[in-house]
C-alpha cells in the first residue's frame, strides 16, 4: 500500500516535469522577444507615428486637395495610377521599418555592453544563442510583419475614407472599388516582405549584429565605413567596381538582378518571379553569410566584457 501511494503522486509530477522541460527551449526565446520590445519601444512607436502622419496627410489630400478640390475618380484612369497612393503608403511604412531595424541592429548588442546591463542579463538562465536569435528576429521577422499589418490597416482606411469622399461627391463608388484591388496589393506586399525584408536583407542585419557585438566604440561607423572604404580603395587602385556593385546588388533588392513578371499596381519590386528568386545564388550565399555573422555574434557576446 505504501509503495502504491508513493508511486501514484510521483507519476503526474514526473509527466509535468517532462512537459516543462519540453517547453523550456521556446519559453526563454519568447521571453527574450518580449524583453526586446519592452526595452526598445521605438520599434513600434516610430512606425505608428509615421502612419499617423501619413493618414493625416491623406485625409487632407482626399478631402481638400492641393487645389481645393475633393477626390475625383476619372473613368479613364488606370488601376495602376489610382493605386499609386496605396503603393506609396506601403513603401513609406516599409522604409521606416527598415531604417528602424538598421539602427536597432547596430545598437542592440553594443548598448547592453555600454550600459553594463549585460552583467544582469547573463545572470539569467538564457543562453547567448537565444539572446542573439531573439535580437535578430526583431528586424528579420517582427518588424516586417508589424509593417505589413500597419500597411494593410492604412490601406483599408484609405479605401474606406476614399469611398466616403467619392460617395459624398456623387461619384460612382463601384468604379473606385473596381480599380483598387486591395486583396492583391496586400498579398503582393506580404510576398515582398518575406522575400526581400526577411530573406534578402538577412545578411545586412547579420553584419550589423556582428559589428554591434564586436565594436567597442562607434558601431555605426564600423558598420558602414569599412565596406565604403574598401569600395573606394578598389575604385582608385584597381579601377574596378566589384565591391560597389555587390553593395548595390544587396541593398537594391532582388529586383536589381532578377526579372519581373510584368507591371503590378505597387511596382516591380513586389512582383519578383519566385522561381528566379529562390534559385538565385545570391540569396543562398547571403543566408549563409548571415548565419556565419550570427554565429560569430553569439561567440563574441559570450566572451565580450562591458565597455
Amino acid at each position: 500500500m505504501n509503495t502504491t501511494s508513493n508511486t501514484m503522486p510521483d507519476s503526474p509530477a514526473g509527466s509535468h516535469d517532462v512537459a516543462a522541460t519540453t517547453a523550456t527551449p521556446t519559453r526563454p526565446f519568447f521571453w527574450s522577444l518580449q524583453r526586446e520590445l519592452w526595452e526598445n519601444r521605438s520599434l513600434y512607436i516610430a512606425p505608428l507615428a509615421v502612419v499617423a502622419l501619413l493618414l493625416f496627410g491623406f485625409v487632407l489630400s482626399a478631402t481638400v486637395g492641393i487645389w481645393q478640390r475633393p477626390l475625383h475618380i476619372d473613368p479613364t484612369q488606370t488601376p495602376e495610377k489610382l493605386a499609386d497612393p496605396y503603393g506609396f503608403a506601403a513603401l513609406f511604412v516599409m522604409g521606416v521599418a527598415f531604417i528602424v531595424g538598421i539602427f536597432y541592429s547596430i545598437d542592440c548588442l553594443y548598448g547592453e555592453r555600454r550600459d553594463r546591463s549585460i552583467l544582469f542579463w547573463k545572470s539569467l538562465p538564457v543562453s547567448d544563442l537565444i539572446t542573439v536569435l531573439s535580437k535578430a528576429a526583431i528586424p528579420m521577422v517582427l518588424l516586417p510583419l508589424f509593417s505589413y499589418l500597419l500597411t494593410v490597416a492604412v490601406q483599408c482606411f484609405m479605401l474606406l475614407y476614399s469611398t466616403l469622399v467619392v460617395a459624398a461627391s456623387g461619384q460612382s463608388v463601384a468604379m473606385l472599388w473596381s480599380k483598387v484591388h486591395l486583396f492583391r496589393m496586400s498579398s503582393d506586399l506580404l510576398y515582398h516582405l518575406i522575400t526581400v525584408h526577411m530573406l534578402w536583407y538577412a545578411p545586412i542585419y547579420g553584419w550589423l549584429l556582428l559589428v554591434s557585438a564586436w565594436a567597442r566604440r562607434a558601431p555605426f561607423l564600423w558598420a558602414f565605413l569599412p565596406p565604403l572604404g574598401i569600395g573606394v580603395f578598389e575604385r582608385f587602385t584597381f579601377h574596378t567596381t566589384h565591391v560597389s556593385a555587390l553593395l548595390h546588388y544587396r541593398l537594391g533588392g532582388p529586383e536589381s538582378a532578377a526579372p519581373v513578371k510584368g507591371h503590378e499596381a505597387m511596382g516591380s519590386a513586389f512582383s519578383i518571379d519566385p522561381g528566379v528568386f529562390f534559385s538565385a545564388p545570391g540569396l543562398w550565399v547571403g543566408l549563409v553569410f548571415a548565419a556565419l555573422c550570427l554565429a560569430a555574434a553569439v561567440r563574441l557576446r559570450r566572451y565580450r566584457e562591458p565597455i
